[in-house]
């Protein structure tokens, strides 16, 4: 593992500091600060961006995007161990890091933040999918970020970026692909991490759309796929039953068979039943 900077290798920072993960913050450390660097190089040109960070943890990441460039880099980190770990790269880095100790489900970053902004996380696995959901669920579009680069569970991961027909496709894929283009760009095995988890991961990259693929309110869709894919084993006939009492023939005017499961129907196709909800 060479450096990437001045700063001592994170098994000496997680020492130094006493900094062992805790399951109860869903932290699994990556130590490798290569590949802390080839995941913020993932996130694409960051020299002219502000990047925001969620749960940095001992700051491998962080240091990943300082080394490649990042204009600034806005960390926000729940657990009150990290933050003199966190300081000391803020030190090696005068001016570029700004550490927030807080919930970032609590906290809205967006106005400590100038355009543009991306997003580049490990993000700790019990706030991951909400996180997501916020980012992709924002009341007026485009979102306050450019791009996202996240890492999750690969069983989250697959869901974000699953087609129609298959198992992992549901509410995930089609929020996050009816306003940005998803793909995974990386997977880690568990020895990566330490301690390593029991499931594999993988970093996902989304970019935003200027406008979502197919014209839709967005409450609509949300709380049509919500219910399509609560109850994904019934016909959507029966699953939908509640949101209107025609719904077969709005199904149909849709391109929907009412006999149709959730996981069948297409992105366009929940558009335009949400289009003939609304």
């Amino acid at each position: 593992m060479s450096a990437i900077d001045t700063l001592p290798p994170l098994r000496d920072v997680i020492t130094a500091h006493g900094l062992s993960a805790r399951k109860s913050l869903g932290q699994n450390f990556l130590l490798d600060l290569n590949l802390t660097a080839k995941i913020a190089r993932m996130a694409g040109n960051i020299e002219t961006a502000d990047v925001l960070e969620i749960g940095p943890g001992p700051g491998g990441l962080t240091r990943g995007l300082l080394a490649e460039g990042a204009r600034r880099v806005l960390a926000v980190e729940k657990d009150a161990r990290c933050i003199p770990a966190l300081e000391e790269i803020a030190q090696a880095y005068p001016g570029r890091l700004e550490i927030i100790n807080g919930d970032a489900l609590e906290i809205d970053p967006a106005a400590q933040l100038t355009q543009p902004i991306k997003v580049a996380a490990n993000l700790p696995y019990n706030v991951g999918t909400e996180l997501l959901v916020r980012w992709l669920t924002p009341d007026t579009w485009p979102p306050f970020w450019q791009s996202l680069t996240l890492m999750f569970q690969r069983e989250v991961a697959e869901r974000i970026v699953a087609q129609p027909g298959s198992k992992a496709y549901g509410r995930l894929a089609v929020l996050a692909q009816w306003r940005a283009s998803a793909q995974i760009v990386l997977h880690l095995p568990p020895g990566a991490f330490t301690p390593p988890p029991k499931v594999s991961s993988a970093v996902v990259h989304l970019e935003a759309l200027a406008a979502p693929r197919f014209p839709a309110e967005p409450k609509v869709l949300e709380r049509v796929v919500a219910r399509a894919f609560n109850q994904r084993r019934k016909m959507l006939r029966a699953a939908l039953k509640g949101m209107a009492p025609d719904i077969e023939d709005r199904l149909v005017a849709s391109g929907i068979k009412p006999t149709d499961r959730a996981e069948t129907v297409g992105l366009e196709q929940f558009c335009a039943l949400a289009r003939t909800l609304a």
